[in-house]
């Protein structure tokens, strides 16, 4: 009986050791600050002053659409633009006294062509761009894009643009005039449809310092990013110059590699401060709350008046085999008017979190278009602690 006991005690123990740090795991997790779990990354909130993407257009033709291209007459610029280019290819449309000969092709369009060069692209690479027409054409599926060099705002060519363009809508009509359009077949784009041509000259190996711009700018979040790129580095590197911008200096063990400095750097967790807000957009009827939103406590006493006027047509007739009288037509009106009797004041209490507060203002039992009118007169009379933006 004693190997058996001995057993049973050998068996017990994993199970006693795996308890424990199943304990010690809770414990530790209870302890860690509720904000750990809810901070956001440097590199979600931030971007990094030199990164940048920059914007890319041009002006080209688009060929081979089935009779759905630019009317000469009503586009003048795409018979210029067509006469031009048949020109440089050795094409002459012009008569003998000078005068372009009459071209009236369906499928051709004048379109503007727009691009992103995204940072640190290299001679070669490909980037998509997207194609929309400038005349008349009706519909842009299955026309080519010919070659067109995209500019930036200094006016240099950065990357040249081609190829097949691909729409997501599409047009029918009928011979008696009716159509369906899907989508916005004037507007398409082409995957890889352009090759970079020229670079942008931007060099991080060598730099001193480096800056993080803030998305949405804040004092206490540029604050808090300095703290955390600070701890992180062991020293005073990095230090807030205004709400949107935090300045790092470049340790000596990262002379060289800003690379991985901004690597490290984009890694740090922080937790993201915001302004109390309520977003108002009257057209859809929607209203964002940020979490940070406060009311006072307020008396709100919502009524509407409504009319409502029914018209009921009815037919009156002689009776039958009568000589005399006519069948006419007789209207009968019924008005209602609602003055909202039954609406009372109610109170809304001072909330603390953003749950009670939407319950509160959710008993009063209105739709999203009062509840506009009702957080406006809120403001107006000094009891929502935010800022009001109506969009």
């Amino acid at each position: 009986m004693r190997p058996n006991v001995r057993r049973a005690l050998f068996t017990a123990e994993p199970i006693r050791a795996l308890l424990l740090a199943a304990s010690l795991l809770a414990a530790t997790l209870g302890m860690m600050p509720t904000e750990a779990f809810g901070a956001s990354r440097i590199k979600d909130i931030a971007d990094f002053e030199g990164v940048r993407d920059n914007m890319l257009v041009g002006y080209g033709l688009v060929v081979g659409l089935n009779g759905t291209g630019d009317s000469l007459t009503n586009a003048p610029f795409t018979k210029e633009s067509l006469t031009g280019m048949l020109e440089r290819l050795g094409v002459n449309i012009r008569d003998s006294t000078g005068a372009i000969t009459s071209v009236s092709p369906k499928n051709v369009a004048a379109v503007m062509v727009t691009a992103v060069l995204p940072p640190f692209a290299r001679q070669g690479a490909r980037i998509d761009t997207n194609v929309a027409a400038m005349g008349d054409a009706k519909d842009l599926r299955g026309g080519t894009l010919l070659v067109t060099p995209l500019i930036g705002a200094d006016g240099e060519v950065y990357a040249v643009g081609q190829g097949q363009v691909a729409t997501g809508g599409f047009t029918a009509s009928g011979a008696s005039g009716s159509s369906v359009t899907k989508g916005v077949p004037t507007a398409g784009r082409i995957a890889n449809g352009a090759i970079v041509e020229r670079e942008l000259p931007f060099e991080m190996s060598h730099l001193e310092s480096v800056k993080v711009s803030l998305r949405n700018p804040d004092f206490t979040t540029s604050r808090r990013i300095a703290q955390a790129v600070n701890s992180f580095l062991g020293g005073d590197m990095a230090r807030p110059i205004d709400p949107g911008t935090v300045q790092i200096a470049v340790p000596a063990g990262y002379r060289g590699n800003v690379v991985g400095l901004l690597t490290d750097v984009e890694q740090l967790r922080v937790e993201p401060d915001q302004m109390a807000r309520v977003v108002i957009d009257e057209v859809s009827g929607t209203i964002v709350m940020g979490e940070n939103v406060r009311i006072s406590t307020v008396a709100i006493a919502q009524g509407q008046l409504t009319i409502r006027i029914t018209e009921t047509p009815q037919v009156s007739q002689p009776s039958p085999f009568s000589d005399a009288g006519t069948t006419t037509t007789v209207q009968r009106t019924d008005i209602e008017v609602d003055e909202g009797a039954g609406n009372k004041l109610a109170v809304v209490a001072h909330r603390v979190t953003l749950q009670e507060l939407v319950e509160g203002l959710n008993s009063l039992g209105i739709g999203p278009r009062d509840l506009i009118v009702i957080l406006q007169a809120i403001k107006a009379a000094g009891a929502l602690q935010a800022e009001l933006e109506v969009l």
